[in-house]
């Protein structure tokens, strides 16, 4: 006899949307929809009909906002390994110098833009204001997936893909401290010792701490990989037919050890993980090793993907969105269509890039689950005023990019690439040793 129970259609819902996830990347490859749009879409019409499952509104359920913490979490520091494994260029100065800019002008901007604007626009407390603009601000790497670089070894590696890959797999981290900045500024009437604090902590020490843990832990794992002999399995070029190795449990291993102990000594882990992953990323370059953990961490990131999308469907269909008005959708919009491509632009203006690139990065700043982390993070740790509007402007903005870069992002890309000339071909992006300081970036 069929019984409905809502905790087993749950199991059923998440099992067809994994199940069905390969298929329709594939069929919706060349068309107007992405796997974030269609599966928001279905999660959004599940949610809304009246078959007893659960609310998921975190603006009204502190429980909720928890479970969003601890799961947009680890699929943001999954991402960010599989990001970091995938870049194959050097790190130098020279090398990222196109990155740059985009972290300490073009965030920054976006920062100030969107925290003013809720300040002006809402009528929203400094603090939260401030929360808004830290949550939006960067780039995410999980939805991120259609304009980031190709696995470890792709032959064509172009820059506009490593230039959104690297920001979003570092902004992550940087972002941090403005949300710290928001969580002092709570019930704080002015500009006193905490600022400075919050300079020496959560600025300084912290990101210097989560770079110096990352590197660490990087040439541990790479160290341990390909001088200990960790995969016992692994040869020169990568394990032989029918022999097992072990690099998913190495990579969720350091994965979750770089994370933690970056937090342990009060350093970002978000960072630590990305410079965890390009540091040993950079040993062994040609090793199939690389490839293959890059596969493994990008099949547990769209496990979790596949929950999350349903969830942020579902989060629509529960209410999310009831505080939202014309300025909140005002926000969003700007932010979107204006902040991060003029900030993007004024970063961007010295860049190598030509112009329809330096136009792509400016553009393609997704917004996506790393900022459903920082609100929750944020709501879990003070007592912000005015919450359900900023989950509302916020849920809006993100829905907003999933949406408009979801349907734009592969045609401004093929656009780019095919008019283009900043295409590294071969096989990684390591320049000989003696010309790798004076190449221009996409020789």
């Amino acid at each position: 006899m069929f019984e409905f129970e809502p905790r087993i259609f749950l199991f059923v819902l998440f099992g067809l949307g994994l199940m069905a996830t390969s298929l329709a990347e594939r069929w919706l490859a060349d068309r107007w929809l992405s796997l974030p749009i269609a599966y928001v879409l279905l999660g959004f019409a599940v949610f809304s009909l009246p078959l007893g499952l659960p609310n998921i509104n975190p603006a009204a359920d502190g429980f909720d906002a928890t479970v969003l913490e601890y799961a947009s979490e680890f699929i943001v520091i999954a991402s960010l390994m599989g990001a970091g494994l995938a870049l194959d260029r050097p790190v130098s100065w020279a090398n990222w110098r196109q990155v740059w800019p985009l972290l300490v002008i073009a965030m920054p901007l976006c920062i100030a833009a969107v925290a003013l604007l809720g300040w002006g626009l809402l009528g929203l407390p400094v603090a939260t204001a401030l929360l808004l603009g830290a949550a939006l601000a960067p780039t995410d790497p999980v939805l991120a997936s259609s304009v980031s670089v190709g696995p470890p070894g792709d032959k064509r590696r172009h820059d506009v893909r490593f230039s959104l890959t690297t920001e979003a797999g570092l902004n992550d981290g940087l972002a941090f401290p403005f949300v710290y900045l928001a969580i002092g500024a709570v019930g704080v009437a002015g500009i006193g010792t905490w600022t400075a604090q919050w300079f020496a902590l959560d600025l300084v020490w912290r990101v210097g701490a989560g770079v110096l843990t990352g590197v660490a832990t990087g040439r541990l794992a790479a160290w341990y990989i390909f001088e200990r002999g960790g995969d016992a399995a692994l040869g020169a070029d990568g394990p032989k037919q029918g022999e097992h190795t072990a690099e998913g449990l190495i990579v969720l291993g350091s994965l979750l050890f770089s994370y933690g102990l970056a937090e342990m000594v009060q350093g970002y882990g978000f960072l630590a993980v990305f410079v965890a992953a390009v540091t040993a990323r950079q040993y062994e370059s040609r090793s199939r090793y690389h490839r293959m953990s890059h596969h493994f961490i990008e099949q547990v990131e769209k496990i979790v993907l596949v929950g999350m999308l349903f969830a942020f469907g579902a989060m629509i269909a529960s209410g999310v969105l009831a505080q939202l008005d014309w300025r909140g959708a005002v926000i969003g919009g700007l932010l979107v269509f204006a902040i991060r491509p003029l900030s993007g632009l004024l970063a961007e203006w010295r860049s190598p890039l030509p112009l329809p690139g330096r136009l792509a990065v400016a553009f393609l700043g997704v917004r996506g689950l790393g900022s459903i982390y920082y609100l929750a993070y944020g709501q879990n740790s003070a007592a912000f005023e005015q919450l359900g509007t900023v989950w509302s402007v916020a849920s809006f903005t993100i829905l907003l990019s999933i949406v408009v870069h979801g349907v734009s992002a592969n045609r401004i890309m093929r656009f780019v690439e095919t008019r283009g000339h900043h295409i590294h071909e071969g096989q990684d992006d390591r320049l000989p040793p003696k010309e790798e300081a004076a190449a221009p970036i996409g020789s």
